[in-house]
């Protein structure tokens, strides 16, 4: 048991550090890379914060413990936890509902009761260490339901939920056999966080149609449930962003520079390279991005002396079976683009299927002339953001699909359908004739944008909120 002493207290399925082990078996932790840990580790720091999570691997029953000043609490889970909760109901149920179906969801009960067992078990850890009238923040889809089991065992407590990926309509939520314990799960936070406007009105319409609840534009209506008193809960749009200052920094290294003018050069110095970088995930649009290329090069609009596409896929999910079909879908296109267009110094698509540090997507970003993000139905999409924040030389084209929710914000981006092929090509061939005058003031537009509303104004925003709810 740990003591109830911390006054903030964020809960998230993974822990913000990665658990080491060395050749000599020792143990080490070190900071998870993202966005989050970035902004809230000084909120954490100034505020005595804990954070619970899991630790990355089965059956790790490990003691609460400090790690750079941060208060550390483990939450452990077993392989049928992972298989059944993470792997099934987080990733095969809720991932492709809330992506609009892209994929068929698959609805299994046992996995759901795994889902309310887990969800249980993260919401008594954050109950034990919260203080009397603490803010908890809880973090993402795999845990819809501890708001409620929290505010049930701590009503003293003050409760954030933030949903980091799309909340569809109710056409497709209403789908999920769950979708009332999923509402009221949610309800049961302070303020309701997501990443568009659209997406906090999607969860409205959703507990209007499935609760009757009465809402009026931010605000919910929810009536007194046995002990628990008559509530107003905010739901609205706080999209999220990157640590905009640290990336540019990393940008203006002088060995990033270097390595992004080998990049070029490795490549065969091709006029204009063409960078997709998303995990190997459906929702991403890569098999549209292949397709649209591989037109442009049959029909000989690019020639792949003049115009390379670098596809970094990073490895996601790999035991689903979506996940497994889809990489190999990829990589048979990929073949076929390279044996009919690729030349002996001129590959079409270079792909890689791994991930990489922050330097060498950096450098990339550097490296390439027109970034290509055609996600099909994404929550934000920070390598949007990412690329923009490395251009300090106020050049490349930011080519965004408008369902990302990135598209609300960097309007300077040439916006696409992906569904639309033809539109798509067309699209890349304007961004690859793009002249420079209008390159650097479309560039210049998403960097004020970025730097604007980097990831710790997001942070901020959020927890004025909450705080003003706190003190209603």
């Amino acid at each position: 048991m740990v003591d109830a002493s911390y006054e903030f207290v964020v809960v998230s399925n993974r822990l913000p550090v990665d658990r080491i082990v060395d050749a000599n078996g020792e143990v080490a932790w070190t900071q998870s890379p993202g966005g989050l840990v970035t902004a809230l580790e000084p909120v954490m720091r100034q505020a005595d914060g804990a954070w619970v999570g899991w630790a990355g691997a089965p059956d790790l029953e490990l003691e609460p413990f400090e790690h750079d000043g941060i208060r550390i609490v483990p939450v452990p889970l077993s392989a049928l936890d992972i298989e059944r909760y993470y792997e099934g109901f987080s990733n095969d149920t809720l991932w492709p509902l809330y992506h609009d179906v892209i994929a068929q969801p698959s609805y299994h009960r046992e996995w759901w009761e795994r889902y309310v067992a887990v969800n249980r078990r993260f919401a008594e850890a954050a109950a034990r260490v919260s203080g009397q009238g603490a803010t908890v923040w809880v973090q993402d889809y795999q845990l819809q339901l501890v708001p409620r089991m929290l505010r049930e065992l701590r009503p003293d407590l003050v409760i954030g939920f933030f949903n980091h990926i799309p909340f569809p309509n109710y056409g497709i939520y209403s789908q999920l056999p769950w979708r009332q314990q999923i509402v009221e799960g949610l309800l049961g936070a302070d303020v309701v966080g997501f990443q568009r406007v659209a997406d906090a009105g999607n969860f409205q319409r959703a507990v209007r149609r499935v609760l009757g609840y009465k809402t009026h534009s931010t605000s919910i209506e929810v009536p007194a449930i046995g002990e628990q008193p008559a509530r107003h809960v905010i739901a609205k749009a706080f999209p999220i962003s990157i640590d905009s200052a640290s990336f540019e920094a990393l940008a203006a290294r002088p060995e990033v520079r270097e390595r992004a003018a080998q990049i070029r050069h490795d490549l065969g110095d091709p006029a204009t390279i063409l960078l997709g970088v998303d995990r190997l995930d459906y929702t991403k649009g890569i098999r549209h991005r292949l397709k649209a290329f591989g037109e442009l090069l049959a029909e000989r609009r690019v020639a792949v002396e003049d115009v390379s596409l670098v596809q970094v896929a990073s490895p996601s999910r790999e035991r689903v079976a979506a996940y497994m079909q889809l990489r190999d879908e990829i990589e048979l296109t990929v073949g076929r683009i390279n044996g009919d267009y690729a030349t002996i110094t001129h590959p079409a698509i270079t792909y890689l299927h791994h991930g990489y540090p922050r330097e060498e997507m950096a450098a990339l970003y550097l490296a390439a002339d027109v970034m290509l993000v055609t996600a099909l139905r994404d929550g934000m999409n920070l390598v949007a953001k990412e690329y923009v924040a490395a251009r300090s030389d106020e050049d490349g084209v930011l080519v965004l699909s408008e369902f990302a929710g990135a598209a609300d914000e960097l309007k300077q981006a040439l916006l696409v359908n992906p569904h639309d092929i033809e539109g798509l090509k067309d699209t890349v061939m304007a961004a690859i004739e793009m002249p420079r005058a209008e390159r650097r003031r479309r560039m210049r537009a998403l960097r004020r944008r970025v730097r604007e509303n980097d990831v710790a104004h997001w942070s901020q925003l959020f927890l004025a909120e909450l705080a003003g709810v706190g003190r209603s």
